[in-house]
């Protein structure tokens, strides 16, 4: 570990992309549903369509457009404006609650559960997600995330990359920024926290939004550490 970081104590993570294969779950999990339940639809076009509206519905809250609103509830919002264009109009409203849910079914990537085990031991770890507190807690049991605690932006009332969402971990665990490192898939999210003083860790997930992404298959600045994975993560920590 590069003698600059050895005052890192907590790491926390972006967990949609970076933890979590949100892409290849929501489509395998709604598709074995539908077929469970004789729903025909292009579970995967709608996964990206879904997708789309993410930083949309966020940019709503951050604008002041509309009141705090988790993402639980963008979600929603988001998915019943979708359903016709998927001709899934007809689905019953517990029907579209568990589509819904499906965001706290996500799988890690391969690496991410033994990766995180082992930063684990030597430092505090958690997500610091723009999702809510119900839906983190949820993904981490389905996934067996081994999370020290909860960050979610929910906690702040704000969305990434606002200050109080990465300055506000480091008041809850009475720690400096420069003793908390982001780590994250994406450059614009370790831009902010490295902005604040926050060490930084870039970990590409090049498929996160499948075969024709062109964002943040590299790192953009020089990242604290670059590694390939969770694994190569560790390692590079001495953990």
């Amino acid at each position: 570990m590069k003698s600059e970081l050895s005052s890192v104590k907590a790491i926390v993570f972006d967990t949609f992309g970076t933890v979590v294969d949100w892409r290849s779950s929501i489509a395998d999990d709604l598709s074995t549903w539908g077929a469970r339940q004789g729903i025909r639809a292009e579970w995967l076009a709608l996964v990206d369509a879904w997708r789309g509206r993410y930083e949309p519905q966020k940019d709503r809250v951050r604008k002041g457009e509309i009141a705090w609103t988790n993402i639980d509830d963008l979600h929603l919002d988001a998915l019943r404006s979708l359903l016709p264009e998927f001709g899934l109009s007809r689905l019953t409203e517990d029907q579209i609650l568990h589509v819904n849910r499906v965001w706290h079914r996500l799988n890690g990537w391969p690496d991410a559960v033994q990766g995180l085990q082992r930063l684990k031991k030597r430092f505090v770890i958690g997500p610091l997600s723009n999702g809510n507190v119900a839906l983190l807690v949820n993904m981490a049991k389905h996934a067996g995330l081994p999370w020290d605690a909860i960050f979610s932006c929910e906690h702040f009332q704000r969305y990434k990359p606002h200050p109080d969402t990465y300055l506000g971990v480091c008041r809850q665990l009475y720690l400096a920024p420069g003793e908390v490192m982001m780590c994250a898939a994406h450059n614009y999210d370790l831009a902010a926290a490295r902005s604040l003083g926050l060490k930084t860790a870039f970990v590409p997930r090049p498929t996160e939004y499948g075969p024709l992404q062109t964002t943040d298959l590299a790192p953009e600045q020089d990242w604290d550490v670059v590694a390939a994975d969770l694994q190569s993560l560790a390692s590079q920590m001495n953990a």
